[in-house]
C-alpha cells in the first residue's frame, strides 16, 4: 500500500490531479517513486512543464511528515484510493479523488444516499419542499449529502439532522475551514451525525474555483441528485451535469416559470434529463428503495461471497436472463437463483418480471 504522505503531498501540488497521478503511477509504479524522480523520467510519465515546475518546487518546500502529521490533527480519517473504507460508489465515477479528508465518519448506510442541492437564494417554497422531502428521505434511512452552502444545502442538511438522519458535507476548501463561516455551528452537527468531508489540502482556502470540481464528488457519492431551486448556469446544475455523466439518477422540482431560481428544473424536466418529483415515492420507487431499512440490515447479516461476485461481473443495467446468466457463469442453476434472491434482499440487484435480471439503476451501471 502506497504511504500516505505522498498522496498528501501530491495533493499539494497544482496541476496534478486524479489524471495525473493515475499516470504517475502506472509509469512508476509507485507514488514514493514519482515523488522522487527526475525531470526526465516525469517527462516520459506523461508531466507538462507546468506541472513539473510546481512538483520540484513542492519537494523543496515540503516536509512530508509535518504535512501529514496536520492533515491527521484536522480530520478524523484520511482515506485513499487504497483504502477499503474508501465510498463505493465514488471510486466508481471517473478520475474520482485520490485523496478524501475526512471529520466525522463514513458508514456503509451511506451507500444509500441522495444529493440535495440549490440555489443560495433559495424561496420559502424551496426551503419548505427541501425539508419536507429530507425529513422523509431521513425518515427512510437515506443519506443525504449536500454542500454546505446557504439556502438549499443548509435546508437540506438542517432537515436530515432533525430527522435523526445521516448527513454528509462536502466542501470547497480544507476540512480545517468552514465556509460560510455563519454555518460553524451547523458543521459541528454534521460531524456528530456524519461527515464533512474535503479533496482539498489542509489550510486551503474557499475560492470561486474550487466549488465547480467539488460538485463531481456530492453527485458522485449519492444514487441520485435532487434539484430543488437554482438558475439554469447555477453550481446546482453543474452538479446535476456530473450525476448525468456518472449514470446517476436527476430528480427535480418543479417551480414557478416567472422565478429565475426555477429556470434549472424546469429547464432539465422539460429536456427529460430529470424527473419530474412530486413525492418522496417518486424518488424511493424511480431508485428502488422502499425497503432500505431491510436492505441494509440484509448486507450487514448476510456478507458478501465469491458467487455474488462472479454474478455482478456479467451483470449491468440491461436486463438479462437468469439463464443467460447461468450460461454465462458457468455456475449451477440453483445457486444463481439462491443468490440472485439475497442479491436482491440486499439491494444488489433487480429480479423483474419473466426471470429477467439487472442491476439498479444509478449505482454506476451502464446500459451494454
Amino acid at each position: 500500500m502506497t504511504d500516505i504522505r505522498y498522496f498528501i503531498g501530491f495533493n499539494r501540488v497544482s496541476g496534478i490531479g486524479p489524471a495525473k497521478l493515475q499516470r504517475l503511477l502506472d509509469f512508476f509504479g509507485d507514488l514514493a517513486t514519482a515523488w522522487t524522480a527526475g525531470a526526465f523520467e516525469l517527462v516520459q510519465a506523461g508531466l507538462d512543464k507546468r506541472a513539473i515546475e510546481n512538483l520540484l518546487r513542492a519537494r523543496q518546500e515540503l516536509d512530508l511528515a509535518a504535512e501529514t502529521d496536520k492533515a491527521r490533527q484536522a480530520c478524523d480519517a484520511i482515506l485513499t484510493w487504497d483504502d477499503d473504507a474508501y465510498p463505493r460508489r465514488l471510486k466508481e465515477i471517473p478520475l474520482p479523488p485520490p485523496v478524501l479528508y475526512v471529520k466525522g465518519a463514513l458508514a456503509p448506510a451511506d451507500d444509500w444516499a441522495l444529493a440535495v442541492v440549490g440555489t443560495r437564494r433559495a424561496s420559502a417554497y424551496g426551503k419548505e419542499i427541501a425539508r419536507t422531502l429530507v425529513t422523509e428521505l431521513a425518515q427512510n434511512k437515506m443519506t443525504i449529502v449536500s454542500g454546505l452552502a446557504r439556502g438549499i444545502d443548509a435546508a437540506a442538511h438542517v432537515a436530515a439532522l432533525d430527522a435523526n438522519g445521516r448527513t454528509i458535507a462536502v466542501l470547497g476548501n480544507g476540512i480545517d475551514q468552514v465556509y460560510p463561516p455563519e454555518h460553524a455551528k451547523l458543521a459541528r452537527m454534521i460531524v456528530e451525525r456524519g461527515a464533512l468531508l474535503s479533496d482539498y489540502p489542509i489550510g486551503m482556502k474557499p475560492d470561486a474555483a474550487n466549488f465547480p470540481p467539488r460538485n463531481r464528488i456530492i453527485s458522485g457519492l449519492a444514487l441520485g441528485v435532487l434539484l430543488v431551486e437554482g438558475d439554469e448556469q447555477s453550481g446546482a446544475i453543474i452538479t446535476c451535469d456530473f450525476a448525468l455523466e456518472q449514470d446517476r439518477e436527476v430528480f427535480a422540482i418543479p417551480g414557478n416559470i416567472f422565478r429565475r431560481e426555477s429556470r434549472g428544473p424546469n429547464k432539465l424536466i422539460r429536456e427529460s434529463r430529470a424527473k419530474l418529483v412530486t413525492s418522496v415515492q417518486d424518488i424511493l420507487e424511480e431508485l428502488n428503495l422502499t425497503m432500505i431499512a431491510e436492505k441494509q440490515a440484509a448486507r450487514t447479516i448476510v456478507p458478501s461471497n465469491d458467487t455474488e461476485a462472479v454474478l455482478i461481473k456479467y451483470l449491468s443495467a440491461d436486463p438479462m436472463h437468469v439463464d443467460e446468466l447461468r450460461e454465462q457463469s458457468g455456475l449451477p442453476i440453483a445457486q444463481v437463483t439462491s443468490t440472485l434472491a439475497l442479491m436482491e434482499l440486499k439491494g444488489m440487484c433487480i429480479v423483474e418480471q419473466n426471470m429477467m435480471v439487472r442491476l439498479p439503476y444509478g449505482t454506476g451501471a451502464r446500459i451494454k
